[in-house]
């Protein structure tokens, strides 16, 4: 059975007060300290800085070897680097670019960066764990339509490029969603509607001060769901909702004689 219209109305409600978002990822709180801080695993900010020059510079030149041998472990289990260069050539060409914030947790260190591109200037958070590996990261897509971000989204969803998929979510809720967890995900889903054919209808559904809801229909080859996802202000995903009980397909009926 559908999904009533209410319920969109219902995630941007949840969404509000922080609550979780039927079978879906709710958005947390972000967290963080000033890099180096003594007694944690950050990285100090020289050495942060550094990593991310290294990380940077493996795109400019466009090696996917060793963009790939930057990757934390739990990137590598899900992605390799045929991968990372059929990701490459979808790109813009990285030109330059200039390091800004660096900011420590307890386990990892975020440094942003403004990039120089073929395709213009865009912001960048890289994710970096304490051995100065990539374990995640974020492009600013403020200026972006919510409805082509959700749709990119799924359709990396769909070609199995999940560090591509969960760089479209925020930082925070990528604190929570591992790789491998959104990979599952989405696998566990398909078991029930079949594999990916296509995002057939993207709609930009409730929205308020704080969030949009798009709703992505999406054909599999068994059926046919639709699924949610909240946005921020700034086009990040803060809360997805992969359906619980997706449309069973129906019977055909029997043709008149």
């Amino acid at each position: 059975m559908p999904r009533p219209a209410l319920l969109a109305l219902a995630l941007l409600s949840s969404l509000a007060c922080h609550s979780s978002v039927g079978a879906g990822i709710a958005p947390v709180a972000a967290q963080g300290v000033e890099a180096g801080r003594p007694g944690t695993n950050a990285l100090t900010v020289e050495q942060a800085r550094a990593a991310a020059d290294r990380i940077l510079q493996a795109i400019k030149i466009e090696d996917a070897n060793l963009r790939f041998a930057q990757f934390s472990e739990r990137l590598k289990a899900i992605s390799s680097p045929s991968m990372v260069a059929e990701t490459m050539r979808k790109q813009p060409k990285l030109l330059s670019w200039t390091l800004l914030s660096v900011r420590g947790g307890l386990q990892t260190t975020t440094v942003e960066a403004s990039l120089k591109t073929s395709a213009g200037t865009r912001d960048l958070f890289m994710v970096l764990n304490n051995k100065g590996e990539l374990d995640g990261y974020h492009l600013d897509l403020t200026d972006a339509k919510a409805t082509q971000v959700a749709a990119d989204f799924v359709r990396a969803l769909s070609s199995g490029h999940f560090i591509t998929a969960r760089s479209f979510l925020s930082l925070p809720l990528q604190e929570e969603l591992s790789p491998a967890a959104l990979q599952s995900k989405w696998q566990q889903l398909q078991r029930y509607t079949g594999n990916y054919v296509a995002v057939r209808r993207v709609v930009a559904a409730e929205h308020n001060s704080d969030s949009q809801l798009v709703l992505v229909n999406t054909e599999f080859n068994r059926t046919t769901d639709t699924l949610f996802v909240v946005l921020n202000q700034n086009n990040e995903i803060v809360s997805v909702d992969f359906p619980q009980d997706p449309i069973q397909p129906r019977a055909v009926s029997a043709p008149l004689r």
